[in-house]
């Protein structure tokens, strides 16, 4: 029983419609949720940087993890992109249903 992810990616701004869409048709997401401007600060080569960019809400799950990974590392430009999930402890089982059958292990 695969168990379900709300995974989190920063990207720049111009790339996160592009990004959410491949991960939805690639089927390794089921609903990207896009907050078109955040500001991140973080420290990068010893320097302190801060930059504006999106901030994707991914909705996966488990089984489809390592393809998600693979595919957001393919698209990002960052030679370190922020790829982290967390795992959906309660939800609205109907919706959980939808978001496994929406992804799938097999890469189209």
């Amino acid at each position: 029983m695969p168990s379900e992810l709300i995974a989190l990616v920063s990207c720049p701004q111009n790339l996160a419609d592009s990004l959410a869409g491949s991960l939805v048709e690639k089927k390794v997401a089921a609903c990207v949720n896009i907050i078109k401007e955040v500001t991140s600060v973080y420290r990068w080569e010893g320097n302190i940087e801060k930059d504006p960019e999106s901030l994707l809400i991914i909705k996966t799950n488990s089984e489809v993890w390592t393809r998600f990974k693979q595919t957001v590392e393919e698209l990002h430009p960052y030679e370190v992109p922020e790829i982290i999930a967390v795992p959906i402890e309660v939800g609205n089982q109907a919706y959980l249903n939808w978001l496994n059958q929406s992804v799938t292990t097999k890469s189209s």
